[in-house]
């Protein structure tokens, strides 16, 4: 070989070489003669060893090829007769008996061969899926259009206004405060009237394509192109609960706490039934709620402070007073000084400015101006009062996951118990060694995986307020330590239709400002209490702040006159 020269193998020549010599072995020869034979005749049983070959079939010596040089064995010192292998150990007959052997493996694979399974067909797979609810072959379509028919024709020109909705609902077979998503679904807004035809064509169209109340309710206020609910579209529905129920009849006469009022039921609306935090409610998660019972309860219920999941008004008043006793200034913004003063700066200057960071407020002008807003306050004096809902659980879990990886690490659990052992030694409280409080903790919470505590954990444990408040809340976490622990789970364990926590609240602090409003006791920031249900006392309030339209961002505080908003008549302006 010339040098510098290296060999090149080819691989398709090896490969048929290789091929060739398997080819002229006799045992490949024969098991091709009785795979031959099963294809032939496969009735047929196997021929004994020694019986003839079949005839058509060419000779071994014919398919024999020489060895593939390189395949010899070692200590060879030249090529050898093509032998079968094993012929050297084995009688004549040998090769036979295990080409028969091999016949018999053959047959088993073909006979299992002869019986397949049938094959699946997509038939035989129910449909599971149903986003808009399932089909009910017992709903009589052209019935229902009759009935909404005979309706309309009660009224002049078989139009009906929006006080005559409650008349079509009720033949549309819905609750009666649906009429005004049915009324706004079928573009009465434009007219101020809803024609027969027109509505007829809307409800056949719903009932052919929603099978269910959470897809019916959905596609009335949703806006054209969207499958989901935003905030906006529950202002209509909210704005004739005011208008027409009878348990808050009194609002007439304060049409600027409409807005204030509807923006507190929506944020309830979402802090229950938007359990996945997109700010968008879908037919799955409407219909997963309670919020269409309770929609349906506003007709049974005169008293709509028995609906205290989300229409109560004396909750709705509860959290606005404690909003407007922290918002000085009264342009509807907060920053974190103010919310540091709610009760009595009970809550850690750290958990304060993750609330400020972003974690569990919409929008921007958290990060851009350091402020929240009413509808972001609704969340947080919810879940500060009831930390053992699912949401609120979730709302100060996105708080102490520092790192947003989703588990609360040791690491984090120290930062917030820091601040309290400082607020503790400040009082002069001897405070528990945050090693001592982690096993405390651990033992509490029983989390899965050693070294962190996750979500899901929290959720199966029955005392998450008393993890919470723990490392975030001075006050209630020493009320928790006076309580036995014996009397912490007794409580937690009550069954029956127990009030929540947010409800005793809201009733404890609703009969607090009651009194104080009877008495005539001023508020702590010298302003006399906003919003009575009794004398309704709206003088202080009535101002242009008041009359912004809904959802309007609020101007900013260098174009706004705030001593317009906070002096009343008899004071006197500054110089």
């Amino acid at each position: 070989m010339p040098p510098g020269k290296v060999l090149q193998p080819v691989l398709k020549m090896k490969v048929d070489e290789l091929f060739l010599y398997w080819l002229s072995e006799a045992s490949t020869q024969r098991m091709l003669q009785d795979c031959l034979r099963q294809i032939k005749a496969p009735g047929r049983d196997q021929p004994a060893a020694g019986e003839g070959e079949l005839p058509g079939v060419w000779p071994a010596a014919t398919l024999a090829a020489p060895r593939p040089s390189g395949l010899d064995p070692p200590g060879t010192t030249g090529p050898g007769p093509a032998l079968p292998l094993g012929a050297a150990s084995s009688p004549r007959n040998a090769p036979h008996a295990r080409g028969t052997r091999r016949s018999a493996g053959t047959r088993v694979v073909q006979t299992r061969k002869e019986e397949p399974l049938p094959p699946a067909t997509s038939q035989s797979i129910p449909t599971f899926y149903f986003p808009r609810g399932r089909p009910q072959d017992s709903v009589n379509v052209d019935a229902v259009i009759s009935k909404i028919e005979s309706t309309f024709a009660q009224f002049p020109h078989e139009r009906a206004t929006m006080d005559d909705m409650g008349l079509v609902a009720k033949a549309c077979g819905c609750p009666l405060y649906w009429k005004a998503p049915l009324f706004y679904g079928a573009g009465g807004e434009r007219t101020g009237s809803v024609s027969v035809h027109k509505f007829v064509a809307m409800w056949r169209k719903i009932l052919q394509n929603c099978h269910d109340d959470a897809a019916k309710f959905v596609h009335l206020l949703m806006s054209p192109g969207c499958n989901y609910l935003v905030q906006e579209d529950f202002v209509p529905f909210l704005q004739d609960v005011v208008n027409t129920h009878p348990g808050l009849s009194f609002l007439k006469e304060a049409s600027e706490f409409h807005s204030r009022y509807i923006t507190t039921v929506i944020q309830r609306i979402f802090y229950a039934v938007n359990r996945s935090w997109s700010g968008r409610i879908t037919c799955a998660e409407l219909r997963r709620s309670s919020f269409l019972q309770n929609v349906a309860l506003l007709e049974e219920e005169a008293d709509i402070n028995q609906l205290t999941e989300f229409f109560s008004y004396e909750h709705f008043y509860v959290i606005y007073c404690k909003f407007w006793e922290l918002d000085t200034d009264h342009d509807l913004l907060i920053d974190a000084d103010d919310l540091a003063r709610h009760n009595d700066h009970a809550i850690s200057t750290k958990m304060i400015d993750r609330i400020f960071s972003g974690a569990v407020t919409r929008g921007r002008k958290v990060q851009k101006e350091g402020k929240i807003s009413y509808a972001d306050f609704v969340w947080f004096l919810i879940s500060e009062e009831d930390k053992k809902t699912p949401t609120s659980i979730e709302y100060w879990f996105r708080c102490m996951d520092l790192d947003g990886d989703g588990a609360l690490s040791m690491f984090e659990l120290e930062y917030f118990y820091e601040e309290q052992c400082r607020r503790l030694d400040s009082m002069a409280i001897e405070a528990l060694p945050f090693q001592d409080c982690l096993c405390q903790m651990l033992d509490l919470v029983k989390p899965r995986t050693e070294g962190k505590i996750t979500l899901q954990d929290l959720k199966r444990c029955k005392l998450a307020n008393v993890f919470f408040d723990t490392f975030f809340n001075i006050e209630k976490y020493l009320d928790h330590e006076q309580k036995e622990q014996i009397s912490v789970l007794r409580d937690s364990d009550s069954s029956g239709p127990e009030l929540s926590d947010w409800e005793k609240y809201a009733a404890e602090e609703y009969d607090i400002l009651v009194a104080e409003e009877i008495t005539g006791e001023p508020w702590e920031d010298g302003f006399e209490a906003e919003l009575s249900p009794v004398e309704q006392k709206l003088s202080a309030l009535r101002s242009p702040l008041a009359q912004r339209p809904f959802f309007e961002a609020p101007s900013p505080l260098g174009a706004v006159d705030l001593y317009e908003y906070a002096c009343g008549d008899e004071d006197v302006e500054p110089l």
